[in-house]
């Protein structure tokens, strides 16, 4: 198991944060790993909601279908699922002065073999989540 959590201010109010961040498909523009990630049907964003993403991770893609588990006031979780890993990625905002305070904490469980790989994943995730924090500030402005 893998488990990074970082927490990040920026620019954009909470009510905003949380529309943009409930769209899985944005994560291409601030997550490092993710290549590609695709609203999976259509209507509104709500619970049940999935996407399907591609990530890059040690030049290795690997795809996931992420489903919108919880969706309220300043808290979403996603999770991710293939035959290899479950990848959970819980998302708080919470206002800040006149931007807001995100916490993303991403959990990842890998299945069979995959499992042995945990200790080297740790240290590329750690990486990445230092990275996605400047992903966010990028995209939603530095405080």
């Amino acid at each position: 198991m893998v488990h990074v959590v970082r927490t990040t201010t920026v620019a954009r109010p909470a009510d905003d944060v949380i529309a943009y961040l409930s769209d899985f498909a944005h994560t291409v523009e601030w997550d490092p790993g993710t290549v590609r990630c695709e609203r999976i049907g259509a209507g509104s964003i709500a619970v049940g909601a999935q996407w399907h993403n591609v990530s890059k991770v040690l030049g290795r893609e690997t795809e996931l279908t992420y489903t919108l588990k919880t969706m309220d006031a300043g808290h979403l979780v996603f999770v991710g699922t293939n035959k290899t890993a479950t990848s959970t990625d819980d998302i708080t905002v919470r206002p800040a002065g006149s931007g807001s305070e995100i916490t993303y904490d991403a959990t990842i469980e890998f299945n069979g073999l995959a499992k042995l790989a945990g200790p080297l994943m740790k240290i590329v995730f750690e990486r990445l989540g230092n990275e996605t924090v400047v992903g966010l500030r990028k995209v939603l402005g530095t405080p």
